[in-house]
C-alpha cells in the first residue's frame, strides 16, 4: 500500500511516501480502509511517534493518527463492528498512523462517522474534539458561569475548545486574528481579542480555566490570567518534558475514548458541534501539508489529506 513514513535526517525530519506492506491483524483489532485522514504536524517530533511503548526506537513510523474510512477486514473477537462500516476515530499514537491506504486500530478507538458529515470532515474532528473534550472536562472539570479562556480559537483544537466550553454555558473569551473574530464568535465565543495585542496585565486574575495550545512565553504569562483556584490546561508540546510541577499537571496528551467519541458524535450529527476543515490536499501532497507548505491554507480549522477519492463522500 501506499503510505507517508517519517524519516530523520541530519537536519528536521520529514515525511516520504513509500509502498509498504500492508498492515497485519491480530486479535481485537480491526484494518480500516482510510478514505481521509487529518493533519497533525506537531506529531512528527513526539516521543511516541519516534520509540515503540517499551522504549525502542520504531522505524519509519507513519504519521496522521486520526481518520475516516471504512472497515475492511476484522481480527478474532471483534463483536462492535462488521466490514463495511463508516467509521471514524484515533489509533495509539505508538501504532502506526493512518496517512496510508490502510490502518490498524481498535474497536476502543472507533465510532460511527456521522452519516452528515463527508470522510474529510469526519477525519478533521477526532483528536481535536477529543483533545477539547479532555482538557476542559477530564482535566479542568469546567462547570456552568465559569469564565473560560481560549488561546488560539480559530485553530485546529481552539474551534472545538470554543464550541464545547459555550454549550457547558461558560463564558468564553477567545483569542484570534482580527480576521477571525466574527468566526470565533460565531462558534460561541462571547469575547474575543487580538491574539497580538498585550492583554495579559488587563485581564490578570480574571478567569477560572485557561486553554493554552501555544506554550512558551504564551504559556508562561497566561498564569496571570488565572484566579487564585484557576485551573490551566495546556496541550503544547514542549510543555511534555517540562520539571514546573504547574506546567506537569496542567499538560496531557490526548487519548482514544470510544465513550466521549460516541458523544461527540452524536453532537456532529446534530448539529451542536461543527467540523471546520481548513484545506482538503490529495495523499501526494501529504509532506506539504506536514511541513507548512500549503499556500491555501485559511487558517481556520484543521488541514485534511484525501487518501481516496470517497473522502468528499
Amino acid at each position: 500500500m501506499k503510505a507517508f513514513c517519517l524519516i530523520s535526517g541530519a537536519a528536521s525530519p520529514g515525511i516520504v511516501e513509500q509502498n509498504v506492506p500492508r498492515p497485519e491483524l491480530g486479535p481485537g483489532q480491526l484494518l480500516v480502509e482510510v478514505y481521509a485522514a487529518g493533519v497533525t504536524p506537531t506529531e512528527l517530533s513526539w516521543y511516541p511517534t519516534l520509540h515503540t511503548k517499551s522504549g525502542g526506537l520504531r522505524e519509519r513510523p507513519i504519521p496522521g493518527h486520526e481518520f475516516s474510512g471504512v472497515v475492511a477486514s476484522i481480527g478474532a473477537g471483534v463483536a462492535d463492528f462488521k466490514t463495511g462500516d463508516a467509521v471514524y476515530g484515533m489509533n495509539d499514537w505508538f501504532q502506526d498512523g493512518a496517512m496510508a491506504e490502510y490502518c490498524v486500530t481498535e474497536p476502543s478507538s472507533l465510532a460511527a462517522k456521522p452519516p452528515n458529515l463527508s470522510h474529510a470532515e469526519a477525519a478533521s474532528a477526532p483528536i481535536s474534539a477529543l483533545t477539547a473534550w479532555q482538557g476542559l472536562f477530564d482535566l479542568a472539570k469546567l462547570q456552568p458561569g465559569e469564565r473560560v479562556f481560549v488561546q488560539g480559537a480559530a485553530g485546529a483544537v481552539g474551534v472545538y475548545a470554543v464550541q464545547l466550553a459555550h454549550g457547558r454555558k461558560a463564558h468564553v473569551v477567545a483569542t484570534a486574528a482580527q480576521k477571525n473574530f466574527e468566526f470565533v464568535r460565531d462558534l460561541g465565543a462571547d469575547e474575543t481579542i487580538d491574539s497580538t495585542t498585550d492583554y495579559f496585565g488587563r485581564l490578570a486574575g480574571s478567569f477560572d480555566v485557561v486553554f493554552d495550545v501555544i506554550g512558551g512565553d504564551t504559556l508562561q504569562r497566561s498564569w496571570t490570567l488565572l484566579k487564585p483556584n484557576g485551573r490551566m490546561v495546556t496541550i503544547a508540546s514542549q510543555s511534555e518534558g517540562e520539571t514546573d510541577e504547574r506546567v506537569k499537571r496542567a499538560f496531557f496528551i490526548v487519548r482514544p475514548d470510544r465513550q466521549q467519541l460516541q458523544e461527540i458524535s452524536g453532537m456532529l450529527t446534530t448539529g451542536v458541534l461543527r467540523t471546520v476543515v481548513d484545506t482538503v490536499v490529495p495523499l501526494a501532497r501529504a509532506a506539504d501539508a506536514y511541513m507548512g507548505r500549503l499556500a491555501e491554507r485559511r487558517g481556520r480549522g484543521k488541514v485534511v489529506v484525501a487518501i481516496r477519492g470517497e473522502a468528499d463522500k
